[in-house]
């Protein structure tokens, strides 16, 4: 027999009562915590329905917390992405006690903003910025356009014979057209997705293997870094500063995800594909959460 779970409304209400008053003063304040605790609420039922790690509100864990954060980083700005963590903190440490006081949510960027402002480079754009980095950060520009990465995505790649991606629903013709190795890296929500590699860059990225992992540090979070090449935020700076040498401008590093997706759609759909099939492999590709999201990234 399967959980039963009481409306995320129901929910929200029912956390918000304990909160409100003694934790909680503004009616407003609690109006807004109430309809972010409801989406929490709904996310975690779909988690359980999906067959994932989910649950009802009250056992929602920080690492879920995160997940779910990061997830829904993909839809909304930083000031609603930022009162949903909130509200997920103050239940978290004064009714479920999966926080202790004091202790808080990591701070969850946005990817929204990103996406809106980003735009698509052309192979030759792509070129002359590689032109004007160190090889280090070249590397992974080039790896990143080929394999459609987020920058702090870079510092997680592993070959998927050491470790395999997360089970998800995936197309057949995902990575169709294209050759390359697979690797893994570790997204949104703490996904650990395939991507391909062409083999020319794979056998450069495999001779700046390190004998041990390295640690590394990227806007306040550590990863253990296989490779001696760049990523996050010194990458994404390194590709904005080339750019702006190379093109008088700079998009972001993020563009890259905008080239990869529309070169993608481009490729599936010559190849046959119809453009909501098309659209579907290339967000599991790029490790969307839903198809809407990719959409965005093909203006």
């Amino acid at each position: 027999m399967g959980m039963w779970f009481a409306s995320g409304e129901r929910q929200a209400g029912r956390i918000m009562q304990q909160l409100q008053g003694s934790v909680v003063e503004s009616v407003r304040s609690v109006s807004n915590y109430e309809a972010a605790l409801a989406n929490v609420a709904t996310w975690q039922k779909a988690e359980h329905a999906a067959g994932r790690e989910g649950g009802d509100l009250r056992s929602l864990t920080p690492a879920q917390a995160v997940a779910y954060l990061e997830q829904r980083g993909e839809a909304v700005g930083q000031k609603t992405l930022d009162q949903e963590r909130q509200a997920i903190q103050l239940m978290q440490q004064h009714v479920t006690g999966h926080l202790a006081q004091g202790e808080r949510l990591p701070a969850i960027k946005s990817e929204q903003q990103q996406v809106l402002e980003s735009r698509a480079y052309t192979p030759a754009q792509i070129s002359a910025i590689t032109e004007r980095q160190t090889d280090k950060n070249a590397l992974a520009t080039q790896i990143a356009h080929a394999a459609g990465l987020r920058a702090h995505e870079i510092l997680t790649l592993r070959r998927a014979d050491e470790r395999p991606a997360d089970t998800r629903p995936a197309r057949d013709e995902k990575f169709a057209v294209r050759q390359g190795e697979r690797y893994t890296v570790v997204g949104k929500g703490g996904l650990c997705r395939e991507v391909l590699i062409p083999h020319e860059l794979a056998n450069r990225l495999e001779a700046t293997r390190l004998e041990q992992p390295q640690r590394v540090t990227d806007r306040g979070v550590y990863y253990q870094s296989h490779y001696a090449i760049s990523g996050g935020q010194r990458w994404s700076n390194s590709f904005s500063q080339a750019s702006d040498a190379a093109l008088g401008r700079s998009t972001g590093a993020h563009g890259l995800r905008h080239s990869y997706a529309q070169e993608r759609m481009g490729e599936l759909q010559r190849d046959g594909l119809s453009y909501h099939d098309a659209l579907e492999t290339v967000s599991q590709e790029m490790g969307h959460f839903r198809d809407s999201i990719t959409e965005v990234y093909l203006r």
